[in-house]
């Protein structure tokens, strides 16, 4: 589909847009560190199954010395066995070579893998926690605890926009080799064949990573990465109500990184350092009431979300055909790829729906678009 027409669906789209409430978010240059756009960085949040990433980390980081490979066969115990899904569910005694095992933590978000990885690394999930907040002290994670391997709701359990960034920017520059995890879009176990619950890697031009999390506490959240002329961008989007918003928001981001790179890293200093930390960050907060998903207790929410995107749908297919006549001629292009690759029901609204980012982003600040969706899915809990 040309960007005309992609530009003309977006413009019918917009029409019946509503503002939705934004989380945390933050745009950055993986390279550099550079800031291109924040907003609430330095909120506290629950970070779901973002929490992998940490676990993936360490687990690399014992493979790097030598205390495991990873054709290292990983046991099931008691305690990884009565983990709730999303999971493996393999019986206590069973075992699997812990590439399979990243491979499940990664893609599957597998929450008894999880625990596995950290008594293998850690020799109890006990000890494996120390270690995860030992490495969060030194890569600068200031306002993250974590209290679990693998991101089940915990109320202490907290990070912020900022602190995900810089794991996520560690894990890539620390261990290149494993980069081919981030980017799996599926995985085996025996006859089964387990996706991905991140849908950028399938419709955003360039994405190459990393990782979704849900809780009903938290919203969707994700991690996002993209690499284009040889430039990569990361985008952390926290708290999105559903997995579509989620992906929406984070592709609009990284298009707007894309098509703004030049003046956005001409004159602008600012990185995940030396942004101020916000004077009116917020404490932790639930998003259990707003978001659309079936085992958060919001089924009247879904319903209405349903029907919304059923009607957007219809409003796709009528600026589909007109586009296909050649109707319409809209100004303007740079409408991520994502916005209609995701769903019929996507919308993309103006800039001026995004939040001010806070003082001191400087020209980070600029307000990318701000993305929407309205299509819920049943969310399991990892995701």
């Amino acid at each position: 589909m040309s960007l005309r027409i992609l530009a003309a669906l977006c413009a019918v789209l917009s029409l019946i847009t509503t503002k939705a409430a934004a989380g945390p978010a933050l745009l950055f240059d993986a390279s550099s560190g550079k800031v291109l756009y924040a907003e609430d960085q330095d909120n506290k949040w629950h970070p779901a199954s973002l929490t992998k990433i940490m676990t993936a980390y360490l687990v690399f980081e014992a493979v790097k010395q030598g205390k495991l490979t990873l054709q290292s066969m990983i046991p099931v115990s008691e305690a990884a066995h009565v983990q709730p899904p999303s999971k493996v569910g393999l019986p206590v005694g069973a075992e699997m070579p812990l590439d399979l095992a990243l491979q499940a933590l990664i893609v599957k978000s597998a929450n008894d893998v999880a625990v596995m990885l950290a008594e293998a690394v850690g020799g109890t999930e006990a000890n494996f926690i120390e270690m995860m907040n030992a490495k969060a002290r030194r890569l600068g994670m200031a306002r993250t605890r974590f209290v679990n391997p693998n991101g089940l709701p915990a109320a202490e359990q907290v990070t912020t926009a900022r602190d995900l960034a810089r794991l996520s920017r560690a894990v890539l520059a620390d261990f290149p080799e494993y980069a081919h995890y981030w980017s799996m879009v599926e995985m085996r176990i025996g006859k089964q064949r387990l996706g991905t619950h991140n849908v950028l890697l399938k419709t955003f031009e360039g994405a190459d990573g990393l990782k979704t999390g849900f809780i009903c506490d938290s919203g969707f959240n994700v991690v996002a990465s993209a690499t284009r002329d040889g430039k990569r961008l990361m985008a952390v989007v926290l708290g999105e109500t559903t997995g579509q918003e989620r992906a929406v928001r984070a592709a609009s981001l990284l298009e707007h990184g894309f098509q703004q790179y030049g003046w956005k890293t001409l004159f602008n200093s600012t990185d995940l350092d030396n942004l101020p930390i916000a004077e009116d960050a917020k404490d932790v907060m639930s998003m259990r009431a707003t978001v659309a998903a079936w085992d958060c207790g919001n089924r009247r929410r879904v319903a209405r979300s349903q029907a919304k995107a059923k009607k957007a749908k219809a409003k796709v297919a009528a600026a589909r055909a007109k586009a296909a006549q050649g109707v319409g001629k809209p100004s303007g292009v740079g409408v991520p790829a994502a916005a209609a690759a995701t769903a019929p029901a996507v919308v993309k609204a103006s800039p001026a729906a995004a939040k001010t980012a806070p003082a001191g982003a400087s020209a980070a600040s600029k307000s990318p678009p701000k993305a929407a969706a309205t299509q819920p899915t049943p969310a399991p809990k990892g995701q």
